[in-house]
């Protein structure tokens, strides 16, 4: 079978799916929950930079899902609906915890490039040599407005107008802080190579009075 008609015959079989569970089969449910789980943590994963955190935000989404499939009417993908619930759900989150988040709606006054340049094949190239701890330790370090659509770009591989209806902005803005969350993820690995230089380097040594 081609890879487009394996890809096709998937569809259809998660519609049936989301027809049968929106229909209240557990069987289908659980199913769709299989079927995701895995990446819906890596989204709270990595939007959290937090195990159990998590690890109970992806328990939640799927509550949520549960409640709510129901509305799902396939305009979208479902991957798109279910990733802009779990995003919701994980940004509602940090709300109630207090932490600051960075307003979508804030204007770009970065004066460094354009923010309609696409980054993507220098910054792979840049990611790509970066060790990927030490790239996981910057990305938890953005602040939270920016990690999102950083993690839904670069990591997820949504297109900007996918971000856009998940996080229920325009494409202009999510362009933005795409631009923001990159230029301060260099600034952190600079300052991360930086301290490690400093670590590293050899203690001077003292001399002995005679």
């Amino acid at each position: 079978m081609s890879a487009d008609k394996t890809t096709a015959s998937k569809a259809a079989s998660e519609t049936q799916l989301i027809a049968r569970a929106q229909r209240g089969e557990e069987a289908a449910f659980e199913a769709l929950f299989n079927a995701h789980k895995r990446r819906v943590y890596s989204l709270c994963l990595r939007m959290t930079g937090a195990p159990t955190e998590a690890e109970d935000l992806a328990q939640e989404a799927f509550l949520q899902l549960f409640r709510k499939i129901s509305t799902f009417r396939g305009e979208s993908a479902f991957t798109t609906w279910l990733h802009r619930l779990v995003v919701n759900v994980v940004l509602m989150h940090l709300r109630k915890k207090g932490i600051q988040q960075v307003s979508l709606d804030e204007p770009d006054t970065s004066q460094d490039e354009p923010v309609e340049r696409d980054y993507r094949d220098d910054d792979r190239r840049l990611l790509g040599s970066i060790d990927r701890i030490r790239l996981t330790r910057a990305i938890e370090s953005l602040p939270h407005g920016y990690r999102t659509v950083f993690v839904l770009h670069d990591v997820e591989g949504y297109e900007h107008n996918e971000i856009a209806r998940i996080m229920n902005c325009s494409i202009g803005n999510s362009k933005s802080q795409l631009h923001k969350a990159r230029l301060k993820l260099r600034e952190l690995l600079r300052s991360d190579r930086q301290t490690q230089r400093e670590e590293t380097q050899p203690a001077p040594e003292v001399k002995e009075e005679r």
